[in-house]
């Protein structure tokens, strides 16, 4: 068994998007703060309905997927293919923008909680043109296994085993998702709970901490991931965490790095400056969803 270890500290950092939504973004919150195959990591959460209401009205992407995880809240997906999906709490929407889609994600609540994640993932160059498609997957259908204490483990994506019995992510292989293998499970641990899980030797991986602290590693080599952070593991095939005094809410993400050239522009992410030209002149004249 090889631990990963907790390499870097990337702090989230306050800012907004879409028509003003508070949020934090960590992984990509600059080009060097990436971590292949994932581009941006963002964690909204608030019980102010003013940092949240407006929404994010339509915009376009191309060349990546997106994955919301909707805590607590509700919101809206339309899209320009006629789709309406409803995001509740407990939900996943998981998206492939492709070639283009153009969507917008509006809350569906004037007060209370709204609290979530959006995470970016790259598309390998081959897919990249794919057509766009999306899947909304209700809370009742994320496995859900029990943890010591009050804890648990959900599966959003990905594999995990638990006292011999192995649950899948519900979310459906696309193209790119064949490529980036990825794993993304959201964890509450009791205080003072050590977990441990494999993670594929090679694939890249972090840790968000959302509520509480947690330490990560085993030995001399344990350090302390504070809340609103992420945190880059070293290459191993196993992480060691453990929940700190209070307990808390943790996600754990893995990827296949693609190891391909990342060029981006806002929402549009290719492996060339060409490419981008192009998707944007797709984007003025029609042609991105086309």
């Amino acid at each position: 068994m090889n631990t990963r270890h907790l390499q870097r500290v990337i702090p989230g950092v306050d800012t907004s998007d879409g028509a003003g939504v508070r949020l934090r973004r960590s992984v990509g919150a600059t080009p060097g703060l990436r971590l292949d195959p994932f581009l941006m990591l963002d964690q909204f959460g608030t019980d102010n309905p003013d940092d949240y209401i407006a929404g994010f009205p339509p915009h376009p992407h191309r060349g990546f997927e997106t994955v919301t995880y909707m805590i607590d809240g509700h919101m809206r997906h339309e899209d320009h293919l006629g789709n309406i999906g409803e995001l509740k709490s407990g939900g996943v929407q998981w998206m492939t923008a492709g070639r283009g889609v153009i969507h917008s994600e509006m809350p569906q609540q004037a007060a209370g909680r709204m609290r979530g994640f959006q995470l970016w993932i790259n598309l390998p160059a081959r897919d990249k043109l794919q057509p766009a498609a999306y899947r909304d997957i209700p809370a009742d259908q994320i496995p859900t296994v029990p943890l010591a204490g009050d804890g648990y483990l959900k599966v959003i994506a990905g594999q995990a085993t638990h006292a011999g019995e192995t649950r899948s992510g519900p979310v459906n292989p696309t193209p790119g998702a064949m490529a980036t293998d990825p794993l993304f499970l959201d964890l509450r641990l009791a205080p003072g709970t050590v977990f441990q899980h494999a993670v594929t030797a090679g694939h890249n991986a972090l840790l968000y901490v959302y509520e509480g602290s947690l330490l990560v590693g085993q030995g001399d080599a344990v350090r302390e991931l504070p809340t609103h952070a992420a945190g880059v593991l070293s290459d191993g095939d196993t992480v060691t965490i453990t929940a700190g005094a209070e307990g808390g809410r943790y996600i754990l993400i893995a990827g296949r790095p693609l190891g391909e050239p990342v060029v981006q522009y806002g929402p549009f992410v290719m492996n060339t400056r060409e490419e981008i030209e192009q998707a944007l002149d797709d984007y003025r004249n029609g042609r991105l969803v086309a």
